[in-house]
C-alpha cells in the first residue's frame, strides 16, 4: 500500500501546486506562463526525491502505462497506481475548490486550471499537441530512468522536461500530458472542461504508448 499512498500524495501535490499556480497567479501576467510551467516541473523534482524510491514517482497514468509496456509494472500494480493517481488529483483539485469557493480566493482561470481545446484549434489539434508533448515527456523519462548512473539527476531532468513541455503546451491546451491531472480539475469545473476531458485522457496515453514503443525499438540496449 505504501506505493499507492505515495502516488496519491505525489499527484495531490502536483495538481495543487501546478494547477494552483495557474489558479492564483494566472498565465496572463508577466512571467505567469513560465511560473506555471516551473510550478509543475518543480512539483516533480520535489516529489521525486521523496517518493521516488517508494513508487518510482510516476504520479501520472501515462507514465505508469509506459512502465507497464516496458514490463516494469504488473497489471494489478498499474491499476492500483492509476486509481491512486486519479484520487490524488481529485483531492488536489478539491483543495483548490475549497480555497476558491469556500474562502473566496479568485480563480484566475475560471476552471481550476482545467485543460481546454479551443486554443489548439479544437479537439483534433488538442489531441495532436498532447500526443507530441506526452511523447517527449515519457521518452525522456524512459531514457533517464533506464541507466542507474543517472539516478541522482533523474528527478531534476524529468521535472525540467515537464516544465519544458508546459512552456509550449500552456498556450494551446493548458498542458495535460497526464490524465489524472486533467480529471481532477475537470470534475469540479464541469461544462466544456468535463465534456472534453476524454481528450486529455486518451491523447496522453497514446503519446506514452508511442514513446514506449519507440524507446524499445531505438534506444533500449538489446543485450539487456
Amino acid at each position: 500500500m505504501k506505493k499507492y499512498v505515495a502516488e496519491f500524495i505525489g499527484t495531490l501535490i502536483l495538481v495543487f501546486m501546478g494547477c494552483g499556480s495557474a489558479v492564483f497567479l494566472g498565465c496572463d501576467v508577466p512571467g505567469g506562463h513560465l511560473a506555471v510551467a516551473l510550478a509543475f516541473g518543480l512539483s516533480i523534482i520535489a516529489t521525486a526525491y521523496v517518493i521516488g524510491n517508494i513508487s518510482g514517482c510516476h504520479i501520472n497514468p501515462a507514465v505508469s502505462l509506459a512502465m507497464l509496456i516496458q514490463k516494469k509494472l504488473k497489471g494489478v500494480e498499474f491499476a492500483g497506481y492509476v486509481i491512486a493517481q486519479v484520487l490524488g488529483a481529485i483531492a488536489g483539485a478539491a483543495l483548490l475548490k475549497l480555497l476558491t469557493a469556500g474562502f473566496g480566493l479568485a480563480d484566475l482561470t475560471g476552471s481550476l486550471g482545467a485543460n481546454g481545446v479551443a486554443n489548439a484549434g479544437g479537439i483534433g489539434g488538442a489531441i495532436i499537441v498532447e500526443i507530441i508533448l506526452t511523447f517527449i515527456f515519457v521518452f525522456t523519462i524512459l531514457g533517464v530512468t533506464s541507466d542507474e548512473r543517472k539516478g541522482s539527476v533523474a528527478g531534476i531532468v524529468i521535472g525540467l522536461t515537464l516544465a519544458f513541455v508546459h512552456i509550449v503546451g500552456i498556450p494551446l491546451t493548458g498542458t495535460s500530458v497526464n490524465p489524472a491531472r486533467s480529471i481532477g480539475p475537470a470534475l469540479f469545473a464541469g461544462g466544456d472542461a468535463l465534456a472534453n476531458v476524454w481528450v486529455f485522457i486518451v491523447a496522453p496515453l497514446i503519446g506514452a504508448a508511442i514513446a514506449s514503443i519507440v524507446y524499445t525499438l531505438v534506444c533500449r540496449n538489446k543485450k539487456a
